[in-house]
């Protein structure tokens, strides 16, 4: 993971792909205490997996407070983003069909 880290910010880049398939991909998405979560809706369905920080979690109408081991879901084309980062997050992305595949 770390290695994926490094290379991620040795590029300048939030989210780095490290994965892909039709129909799976999966990527390292890190976003630094301080920060907006700054995507937009996915074509694709999302599950994050936390791997280290702190914040809030906003999807629709719904939020909640996560931190390492928490797993969430997202429907496609739903409303969603970060907010409060409080310590440094990173987290696994996996999207359903492979990320673009239904743009």
């Amino acid at each position: 993971m770390e290695a994926l880290d490094d290379a991620r910010a040795a590029g300048g880049l939030r989210y780095l792909e490290f994965l892909r398939v039709p129909d799976l991909s999966a990527g390292l998405y890190v976003l630094e205490s301080g920060t907006g979560d700054p995507q937009k809706p996915h074509s694709e369905d999302e599950v994050y997996v936390v791997i280290r920080g702190r914040c809030r979690f906003r999807a629709g109408a719904e939020e909640q407070e996560v931190g390492p081991g928490s797993v969430l879901f997202v429907p496609a084309r739903l409303e969603h983003r970060f907010l409060e980062i409080r310590d440094r997050l990173e987290a696994l992305v996996l999207f359903g069909p492979a990320e673009g595949s239904r743009s």
